[in-house]
C-alpha cells in the first residue's frame, strides 16, 4: 500500500506528573509566605452641603474643632473659644538628637475631657493647614475619632468623635 498509512494501533501511556506535583508543593508555600499583607484603614469623613445657603447658626456655634498647623494644635469649643493649645514637642534621643513632632497624646487626653462634659456630642471637625503631610492628617483624625484602653485585661478601642469633617484652618 503504497500512499497509505494504517495505524493498528497506539499505546496507552500514561502521562507522568509526579515532577509537576513535586514543584507545586514546593512552590505554593514559597508563595504563600513571600506574600506581603496590606491593612487598609477607611475613615468615614462627612463634606459639607454644597446647597450654598448658610447652615444653622445654632449648629455653627456647638462646633467642636481641632486646628492642626506647623505650630501644633488648637482645640476650639465653641466657635472661636479656644479650649487648649498643644503646641510641638521635643524629644531627645539617646544619641542626643532631638526629635519635634505631634503631641497626639495630650491631644487624645484634651478630647477626652471634652467627651466627658459632653457625652451627647459625636461630631467634630479636623481643620489643616495647607501643605501638611498627609501621614500627619490621618494621625491626627484617627485621635480625634477613637482613643485606646486597657479594660479587663484586653486593649479596646472607645469612640470619641466619629463623625468627623474635614476643612482649611483660618
Amino acid at each position: 500500500m503504497i500512499g497509505r498509512f494504517s495505524y493498528k494501533g497506539t499505546d496507552d501511556s500514561e502521562l507522568d506528573v509526579t515532577s509537576f506535583m513535586n514543584l507545586m508543593i514546593v512552590l505554593v508555600p514559597v508563595l504563600l509566605l513571600s506574600m506581603t499583607f496590606t491593612q487598609i484603614t477607611v475613615l468615614d469623613v462627612k463634606l459639607p452641603d454644597l446647597t450654598g445657603g448658610a447652615y444653622n447658626s445654632n449648629e455653627s456655634q456647638s462646633q467642636l474643632e481641632v486646628i492642626v498647623t506647623d505650630t501644633g494644635f488648637q482645640v476650639v469649643y465653641p466657635t472661636d473659644v479656644v479650649l487648649k493649645d498643644i503646641p510641638l514637642k521635643t524629644d531627645v534621643l539617646e544619641s542626643g538628637d532631638e526629635v519635634t513632632g505631634y503631641d497626639y497624646l495630650m491631644l487624645s487626653q484634651v478630647l477626652q475631657e471634652v467627651k466627658r462634659q459632653l457625652p451627647e456630642k459625636r461630631n467634630a471637625v479636623v481643620r489643616s493647614a495647607k501643605n501638611l503631610p498627609y501621614q500627619t492628617l490621618i494621625s491626627t483624625m484617627q485621635t480625634v475619632k477613637s482613643f485606646k484602653t486597657t479594660v479587663a485585661a484586653s486593649v479596646v478601642e472607645i469612640e470619641l468623635f466619629p463623625e468627623l469633617s474635614l476643612g482649611d484652618a483660618p
